[in-house]
């Protein structure tokens, strides 16, 4: 179970569109005041800027992709391969639809609009994803195959135990909007973004590096370039509201988040290996490592130390070949105030898969 309070329960409540008595600087992320006037040269954070136009700039779409050759040759995978492709592309669409929401749920109670922006840029582009994995399907399976990929998320005994907490901390953020359940939803927002997708991606990188798919391989690609930048702004957020609301900084509630973390990563492995244990070209043990090593970089992201001090190189570098990566340098996830959340968090670059 994921139900545990931490602080204050403040509760939130839906912004307004537009309030001139506040000022056009957002006070605070979440519970504070501003106008709704969006000037993007006064900004409570001045560095969230650059994180829209870096998601801005990888604007795509699906239809771009050429999928013809992918037409051709899906009836000549393995019974297995095929599988797996159903699966996953099942999987990825269960993930990707309720990351629209939860973009558009934050960004309706976020008083700060750089934020609103950027939630809502993230949105489109979640959007954009589950639109892909229907256009994959429509491309290479019949309609009964798409429908039953797309079912899989409701009906599939491994795969529901594997979501059952994301659905236990969005729903709670659904239904108990405060700044612990939002803190709690941005953390697993985090955790699809940069861990619960990836055992998927590496499985089709696998089938592009053997000339397989490759057009499916290409649409993953940006999908995954995308995750990273939504991983990265998302955990930027995550700090920000932290360090505005102090009574969450603690032991208790980091504790909480490596628990979370633990708990993902063995559903995530169970999973790859229920998906992935009959796909040649693919060392499951390489692929448990991967994932911890993903975890890793996603705590370091939020300001926490790794928990998997074995696992800080990635096993599987092949997979460098196909997306970039973001440098995770770790801060302090003990920062106390928001000035010194802006001086330590504008440090980006890229770094391996």
């Amino acid at each position: 179970m994921v139900e545990r309070s931490f602080g204050t329960l403040e509760t939130l409540t839906r912004v307004k569109v537009l309030n001139p008595a506040h000022p056009n600087k957002s006070t605070a992320i979440f519970g504070g005041k501003a106008s709704g006037i969006l000037n993007w040269n006064d900004l409570a954070y001045p560095h969230f800027y650059t994180m829209r136009q870096r998601i801005r700039s990888l604007f795509w779409t699906a239809n771009e992709v050429d999928m013809t050759q992918d037409v051709k040759q899906f009836p000549t995978l393995s019974s297995a391969e095929q599988e797996a492709f159903l699966k996953i592309i099942g999987l990825l669409a269960t993930l990707d639809g309720p990351q629209t929401v939860i973009a558009m749920k934050i960004a309706d109670f976020t008083t700060d609009p750089s934020v609103k922006s950027i939630m809502a840029t993230i949105a489109d582009q979640e959007s954009e994803h589950n639109h892909s994995y229907a256009y994959v399907l429509s491309s290479v399976a019949p309609l009964s195959k798409q429908m039953a990929s797309f079912e899989m998320g409701r009906t599939d005994s491994v795969l529901l135990k594997r979501n059952e907490r994301i659905v236990e901390v969005y729903n709670e953020f659904a239904e108990h909007p405060t700044i612990e359940t939002v803190l709690k939803a941005m953390v697993y927002t985090t955790l699809l973004e940069g861990l619960f997708f990836y055992s998927g991606f590496a499985f089709f990188y696998n089938l592009a590096r053997h000339q397989k798919m490759v057009g499916t391989s290409t649409m993953i690609s940006y999908i995954n370039r995308d995750e990273l930048q939504h991983g990265k702004a998302i955990s930027d957020i995550f700090r920000a509201a932290l360090a505005e609301h102090p009574e969450y900084n603690t032991d208790e509630f980091a504790s909480w988040i490596y628990n979370q973390f633990r708990h993902s990563v063995e559903q995530e492995v169970i999973w790859s290996r229920y998906v992935l244990g009959e796909i040649e070209g693919i060392d499951l043990e390489q692929m448990e490592g991967y994932i911890k090593y993903r975890a890793n970089k996603m705590l370091r992201m939020l300001g926490l130390s790794e928990i998997y001090p074995e696992h800080t190189e990635n096993p599987m570098k092949w997979i460098r070949a196909y997306v970039d990566n973001f440098d995770d340098t770790k801060t302090d996830f003990f920062e106390q105030t928001s000035r010194q959340y802006v001086k330590t968090s504008d440090l980006n670059g890229f770094d391996e898969l």
